[in-house]
């Protein structure tokens, strides 16, 4: 357990050095799902949604350790996007 843990730290890291601030980055994904949905959409919402897309690929595979450690990711993320 602690491998995949320590698997999604290190990812967390990498993907906050391309991406920029997570916060940030879910209020520009926010922003752009308000425009093509119509109505608005909040950065906690994207995160949901994420792992939601996640999940449901786990559905399809449950030992697809990329989406495991995309949901443990964006899980670890939703307090620092939701301040």
């Amino acid at each position: 357990m602690n491998a995949i843990l320590e698997h999604a730290a290190g990812t967390i890291a990498e993907r906050r050095v391309t991406y920029g601030d997570p916060g940030t980055s879910m209020a520009t994904v926010a922003a752009r799902w308000s425009v093509t949905l119509g109505h608005p959409v909040t950065p906690t919402e994207v995160m949901l949604c994420m792992i939601d897309l996640k999940l449901a690929r786990l559905a399809h595979d449950p030992s697809h350790r990329d989406s495991i450690v995309d949901v443990i990711g964006y899980a670890a993320l939703l307090p620092e996007v939701t301040r």
